[in-house]
């Protein structure tokens, strides 16, 4: 797999990941619908930072662990592909009915940079970004190059794409928040992405340490 290959290819997945509705995509259209577009802009830099934060500390752990001990990787290996496929026959056999826009916000607006530390605490606070990362990133790094470096490169493609769809809600929150909230939308879009964890665990599980 060459660079430009290991990047369209993850730019696809990614971009898929990006559009499926979740809890980053909640608090957004929450804060936009609530508290205004700026709060919600601070709540889409929290989120950013955080998923940058969780990549460079997955792209240096993974780096060593796997540069040090075979059964690190293996260990590493199997855990990740565990995950993606358990998350992803969960997304398939049981996806959400609807999205939540209601839960857990009140009509109050806060000022200051309390949306961004919202933000950035649910991302930070969420170990499982970490541990998708560890087992999503490493599928897309071409042999022969530099894995913490690439692997970070690639969460900041993803941090970059998550930014700019943020702003397209923000941008217009009533018809998006709508139409995301409609229960054919996010049912088809879990089971779309949990056909695509399946496919990356499974594919983890036959990869061998290069």
């Amino acid at each position: 797999m060459t660079v430009a290959q290991s990047l369209i290819a993850f730019m696809a997945a990614a971009g898929l990941l990006t559009l499926t509705p979740g809890v980053d995509t909640a608090m957004v259209l929450r804060a936009a619908t609530v508290e205004g577009r700026r709060p919600a802009a601070l709540a889409a830099i929290g989120i950013g930072l955080g998923c940058l934060i969780w990549g460079a500390a997955v792209a240096l752990g993974l780096g060593a662990l796997i540069t040090a001990s075979p059964v690190a990787f293996s260990v590493l290996k199997w855990a990740g592909a565990a995950y993606l496929l358990w998350l992803g026959a969960r997304l398939v056999w049981k996806p959400r009915r609807r999205l939540d826009l209601a839960g857990g916000v009140t009509a109050r607006r806060r000022g200051g940079l309390d949306p961004l530390r919202r933000g950035l605490a649910t991302n930070l606070l969420n170990p499982k970004v970490g541990v998708f990362y560890v087992s999503f990133l490493p599928q897309f790094t071409p042999p022969g190059l530099n894995m913490a470096a690439y692997t970070f490169m690639l969460a900041c493609i993803h941090v970059v794409m998550g930014l700019a769809w943020f702003a397209v809600l923000i941008a217009a929150t009533v018809p998006v928040g709508r139409f995301m909230a409609r229960p054919g939308v996010v049912t088809v879009m879990d089971r779309l992405t949990g056909c695509v964890f399946i496919a990356f665990g499974a594919r983890l599980a036959l990869a061998r340490r290069g």
